[in-house]
């Protein structure tokens, strides 16, 4: 009798290689990560009339899409062998003491939160919070982060993160270019801003027509009236503090708009930007626990004025209240609103890093702002000793005013930097003669006593004259922060920043909040296009690894051998999954790997001398990110007609085509489509495209049904973005973070975003001279940047390389194949109770399908709505609501589901189709319903009062499985018109925790 769980491992029934060749451990693996077994698998097949997966995934794609034979790659890794094999690999990575600083500094990240939230699925695995009732715990912890950095900058309101903080300084700039309405064609960005900042800023206004210009602070030009907006770096990258009043002022009186970068933790001592003007103000959270990870993933923050609020890119949490009139949180304002606006979208950032900034937030709840302040004094004071002890030894140290920087001017940059790292510590090249220092929480007094040190060996060699007189030196009462310049007003008043401070207080508060949520460790979360996916602990272990998550993104290559190896290995096993031989990693989020991948083909038109090429042609079905991407990329958008199967629509993509091809850049598409279903004519597609001179720039979102079955190089894609948040494992952490590399044909390969260049002296050199050039120059190929990083977020990168690594080629084929079966298994047991929407010419879906539920609110005033809050009492999460096509529900159940979970999600959807029968038929009433009135928590239910003609019982228990084990939704259906009207978007008063009262 053979292992059933080595016989799930068969990629093609029909080849014997999978199985025979897999490894016992490793076949174990891809039993484990996928759900159903063996003879699960049978019967499913059967109810669909199928012998056999290879027969069913037959009839589902188009045979001209098929690859001719297995995915082949490394030789699948048991669980044991392959932590084994990264382990080997992280330990090829130095890590030495970093004081590069540059916006990436040590920290100390509390093993409450380390223990409790970065390594528990309770808090990685649950999806963004688009369904409030299951997210107040998020919720409610971002807005913990929006409070904390509000205070903190002295703003009125914050968002919920963004990905980086040069992406958020690119996206102040669009909403200062936004907010001129275009009539402002310049930005100003002062050049001792941080090297990446601006580098992704001149991407950025290079692909948006912004004309950029980088200079010294004092040296803007403000008469001539065209600048939209100015960036300001406050601490400089330099360390160096300035009083930007009288500048932003005068920016003011110009009808500029004033932009700050900054540092949260350096605002605990200094004036916060809102007390001087700052319109908008952005920087990064990474310093509060989150590990520099060689780069990330990190929290980034844009903070506004309220007059601005509804111009700000990115999720932002508000407060509102349920039907009971209880407080509760939701997204406010613009929510998704990429799939509303499309091409008028503001930003085409979908994503967040919510998993970063809930740590950020519970740091601060942690510290409070007595801790917060005392880890910046001590940071203020090794700088401080710093200075002092080089200028004793004759080193000239310039900057006056600073935080947490110093330069120093020396002889030979590179012969200093050489020796501290003979030291093990890492110091920053800025140019031949001056290297910075920063200082952080990790900064130990012995580290400063070595850097002295290091500094006094080399003193014969180095030392130059002060440039300041005695009587300028740092004397032992200067703060070396001008008195005009300290912070005086307080921040983090609110209560929930002074409650916990022993770690039962803090286990218990974070314990409470995870209690409000659904995740992937309560039940399946459904949702169509999003593919949420089993994150297995073993692919999440590397991430806690200090060699991997103590990197500088710019410490020099030689200390980064280990990511070297692990960044090759998933760089070439991505280029043989999509049959596309280039690889870039930048891009941290898929929203940027589009940005990215219709960057690269902009380029590519532009090196063949075809630069008028503008028209980006969409389907009308496309993810609301495509438009907002080929926008922001510089494109022209042209959509183009679905059929009523909701294939494209061939004919007028042929007119379409025809009648733009001089100016046509590009078609994106999604495949499988956004409909859930493999079109038959995509070949055909592509081929139209390029025979009118475009690209084909694939959404790869859908990839969880193309590996191993078919590739984006072989339907003639030209460059296709990877969600590996979706695909390849990296779990969605409650809305971020996400990685979103691409994978480009060979003509292509020039014009992806750069790399590293191989010692840390050169990239400062190089960042700084492409930050210089010319904004009406294209970026040469290579050196145009989209993430601050080099390599995006890196530190959750080994977990998509632990998950291929230990499916190998077989697993991941199997997994395919298993996602496919799946959504055809639930598509039939639903389709006598839902239609549904689309299926392919052999009445297949792919990964995903799409119930139709338009009829319910005419039969019975049930919307699709009430059918996602009414899943919550049935204890899951919805799936996608209304997207691709209003009304209706869009279900993705993933390989990892079992068969068991399968049929509950199919029961509860029978069960809640048989309410709306009892509606339809007058067995419930078409007002007081339990659909109308889902979701019902525990304290609804138990209230004395039931005002409803419906029983307690089938509110709350309305299958039997639930008297088991039952999720309570902490709050009952929010309000979210009062939400917008009302907007709230910091702490409420404890006052008001209990309920709100109706005001407007």
């Amino acid at each position: 009798m053979p292992d059933p769980l080595v016989a799930t491992v068969t990629a093609r029934e029909s080849t014997p290689s999978s199985a025979a060749s897999a490894p016992a451990g490793a076949a174990a693996f891809v039993a484990r990560h996928v759900g159903p077994r063996q003879e699960e698998v049978q019967q499913m097949l059967a109810l669909l009339g199928c012998a056999s997966l290879e027969e069913l995934v037959d009839s589902a794609l188009p045979a001209d899409i098929r690859v001719p034979g297995p995915l082949v790659l490394d030789e699948p890794l048991s669980e044991q062998e392959a932590l084994e094999r990264l382990r080997a690999m992280a330990d090829q990575n130095q890590v030495f003491r970093s004081m590069i600083g540059m916006g990436y500094y040590g920290t100390h990240t509390p093993p409450v939160i380390q223990r409790n939230i970065l390594e528990n699925p309770l808090w990685y695995t649950p999806y963004t919070p688009y369904q409030s009732e299951i997210s107040q715990g998020r919720l409610e912890a971002l807005l913990n982060f929006q409070t904390m950095v509000s205070d903190l900058t002295a703003m009125d309101v914050a968002n919920a993160s963004l990905l980086d903080e040069a992406t958020a300084a690119a996206e102040a700039m669009a909403m200062c270019h936004g907010i001129a309405r275009g009539k402002k064609p310049a930005f100003y960005a002062a050049d001792d801003c941080h090297p990446q900042t601006l580098a992704v800023l001149r991407t950025r206004a290079w692909s948006m027509g912004i004309e950029l210009r980088i200079g010294p602070a004092k040296d803007v030009d403000l008469t001539r009236g065209d600048l939209s907006g100015i960036l300001l770096q406050y601490p400089a990258t330099d360390g160096r503090v300035e009083d930007y009043a009288s500048l932003i002022d005068r920016a003011h009186q110009a009808g500029a708009l004033a932009v700050v970068a900054t540092d949260l933790l350096a605002l605990t001592l200094l004036k916060p930007p809102g007390q001087f003007g700052a319109d908008i103000v952005v920087g990064s959270a990474q310093r509060f626990g989150v590990p520099m990870g060689y780069g990330g993933p990190h929290a980034a923050f844009l903070a506004t004025r309220e007059s601005y609020v509804r111009r700000m890119p990115g999720r932002l949490v508000g407060v509102s209240k349920d039907a009971q009139g209880r407080l509760a949180y939701r997204l406010a304002v613009q929510t998704r609103e990429q799939h509303i606006k499309r091409e008028r979208a503001t930003s085409n950032i979908c994503t967040a890093q919510v998993l970063l900034a809930v740590m950020a937030g519970m740091y601060a709840v942690w510290h409070g702002p007595e801790g917060l302040t005392r880890i910046a004094q001590q940071v203020h004071r090794h700088a401080l000793e710093l200075a002092r002890g080089l200028q004793q030894q004759g080193y000239a140290v310039p900057t006056r005013a600073f935080f947490d920087t110093i330069t120093v001017q020396v002889r030979d940059a590179r012969a200093l930097l050489a020796a501290a790292r003979d030291k093990r510590i890492n110091l920053r090249y800025i140019n031949g003669h001056t290297v910075g220092i920063s200082c952080d929480e990790t900064t130990t007094d012995e580290l400063i006593d070595e850097v002295l040190e290091v500094f006094r060996q080399q003193q014969r060699q180095q030392a130059t004259a002060a440039a300041s007189s005695q009587a300028d030196a740092l004397d032992e009462s200067d703060e070396a922060l001008p008195a005009s310049l300290r912070r005086v007003n307080p921040f983090l008043a609110h209560p929930v920043f002074h409650r916990c401070r022993s770690e039962a207080q803090m286990m218990r508060y974070i314990t409470q909040l995870q209690r409000k949520d659904i995740s992937l460790a309560q039940a399946m979360i459904p949702l169509g296009s999003c593919t949420m996916k089993l994150n297995a602990a073993a692919e999440m272990m590397p991430v806690s690894w200090p060699k991997l998550a103590h990197l500088h993104p710019y410490a020099p290559r030689d200390q980064a051998r280990g990511y070297a190896q692990l960044l090759g290995d998933l760089k070439r096993w991505l280029a043989a999954i999509t049959g596309l031989p280039a690889v870039s990693l930048q891009p941290n989020a898929g929203s940027q790997g589009e940005y990215a991948g219709l960057l690269a083909i902009r380029r590519y038109h532009l090196s063949r001398g075809q630069g008028e090429r503008d028209v980006c042609l969409i389907p009308t079905s496309a993810h609301g990110t495509n438009p907002a991407s080929a926008v922001v990329a510089g494109l022209r958008v042209v959509p183009v007609a679905c059929d009523e199967h909701g294939n494209v629509d061939v004919q007028d993509l042929e007119r379409k085509a025809a009648e733009h091809a001089p100016r046509l850049a590009a078609l994106m598409i999604t495949y499988p489509s956004t409909h859930g279903v493999f079109e038959p004519a995509v070949r055909q597609i592509c081929r139209i495209v390029h025979e009118h001179g475009g690209q084909v720039y694939m959404d790869g979102a859908n990839m969880n049904a193309q590996v191993g079955l078919t590739q984006p190089g072989l339907i003639g894609a030209d460059v296709v973005h990877l969600n590996l948040h979706k695909t390849f494992c990296i779990p969605h952490g409650g809305g971020g973070p996400g990685a979103g590399p691409i994978a480009a044909a060979a003509h292509l390969a020039p014009f992806l975003p750069g790399e590293p260049t191989p010692d840390f002296e050169s990239q400062s050199a190089e960042a700084a001279s492409r930050a210089a050039g010319q904004p009406d120059q294209p970026a040469s190929p290579g050196a145009f940047a989209i993430a601050a990083a080099p390599y995006g977020s890196p530190l959750i990168l080994p977990i998509s390389w632990m998950y291929i690594a230990m499916m190998g080629g077989p697993g991941l084929t199997r997994a395919t194949q298993m996602a496919i079966l799946n959504a055809n298994y639930m598509a039939h047991r639903l389709q006598g109770h839902y239609p549904v929407l689309y299926r392919g010419p052999h009445g297949r879906v792919a990964h995903e399908f799409i119930l139709d539920c338009r009829a319910f609110e005419k039969s019975a005033g049930v919307t699709v709505e009430d059918i996602a809050k009414r899943l919550i009492d049935y204890g899951f999460h919805a799936p996608t609501m209304s997207w691709p096509v209003p009304g209706t529900l869009m279900i993705e159940p993933t390989e990892s589901e079992p068969k068991e979970e399968l049929d509950r999600l199919c029961d509860a959807l029978i069960a809640i189709r048989q309410e709306i029968r009892d509606i339809e038929e007058g067995r419930l009433d078409r007002q007081d319903n339990p659909l109308k009135h889902a979701p019902h928590p525990a304290h609804v239910v138990a209230a004395d009062d039931w005002p409803h003609q419906y029983p307690r019982q089938r509110a709350a228990y309305p299958v039997a499985s639930l008297l088991m084990d039952k999720y309570w939704p902490p709050v009952s259906r929010v309000d979210n018109p009062y939400g917008d009207r009302n907007l709230m978007c910091l702490c409420p008063p404890v006052e008001e925790a209990g309920s709100l009262t109706a005001a407007g």
